[in-house]
């Protein structure tokens, strides 16, 4: 419960900024620069909370990679549309790639402490 709680906070936060922001809920109708401040404090507020999991000597757990996975999505279905709308689309890829670096890593964390 803790985790959840942990991991939904930089959730929550994103999306006020969102509502605050652009007056709306949807991250995937807003245009790229105002998308992109979204979805990096998204992804920054993550990776912190999970920083901070880590230095709590907690494991990674399934709802991370669950968190993880639903945030790379996000960004997948954007850089998708950006595509088809025929929009640049080059920082998006950067944290997208990096995003898949992170979570390579996390993995393998969350498989090490499986298999001791």
């Amino acid at each position: 419960m803790k985790k959840l709680i942990i991991h939904s906070a930089p959730v929550v936060v994103s999306f006020m900024w969102l509502m605050a922001a652009c007056q709306t809920l949807n991250p995937i109708i807003i245009k790229g620069p105002d998308f992109l401040k979204f979805y990096l404090i998204l992804v920054l507020g993550f990776y912190t909370s999970v920083f901070i999991l880590n230095s709590l000597r907690e494991a990674i757990s399934k709802t991370t990679l669950y968190f993880t996975g639903f945030i790379f999505l996000l960004g997948t279905v954007k850089l998708i549309r950006g595509i088809m709308l025929g929009k640049p689309v080059g920082f998006l890829i950067m944290i997208l790639i990096l995003e898949c670096i992170v979570a390579v890593f996390l993995i393998m964390s969350y498989v090490n402490k499986k298999i001791k």
